[in-house]
């Protein structure tokens, strides 16, 4: 599996972004989706993930509310929908698939994408 992130960019607080995350491959309906950030200076961070179905999503505590994952199985496609942004959403967002559904550990996702920076201005 191949995971291609875009969407990143500037944005001002309060404002949105959708970020994408396009897969390549023929197992994507197969792989759980996550996506984790990492700030800048700090460590890589869970954000959000969703199961091989769509049917079930997580959140780390800092974006509930603010943050939706959702995928597209026909486009094997899996989105991040953020809004409310504040300045410490600011940070290279990271898509990854992996085997366990809704695991935040970075080490349970196998293939990961490129990252595409996020920066909210105050």
């Amino acid at each position: 599996v191949q995971l291609q992130a875009s969407g990143g960019g500037l944005v001002q607080a309060g404002g949105s972004l959708r970020l994408s995350c396009a897969a390549s491959g023929r197992t994507f309906s197969k792989r759980v989706m996550g996506w984790f950030r990492q700030p800048p200076g700090e460590e890589r961070e869970f954000v959000a993930a969703i199961n091989r179905s769509g049917g079930d999503t997580y959140y780390a505590d800092s974006v509930k509310g603010r943050f939706t994952i959702s995928r597209d199985s026909a486009k094997d496609t899996t989105f991040l929908h953020v809004n409310s942004l504040k300045p410490e959403d600011t940070a290279v967002y990271y898509c990854a698939a992996g085997r366990i559904s809704g695991s935040d550990r970075p080490s349970d996702y196998d293939y990961w994408g490129q990252g595409t920076l996020v920066t909210v201005s105050s």
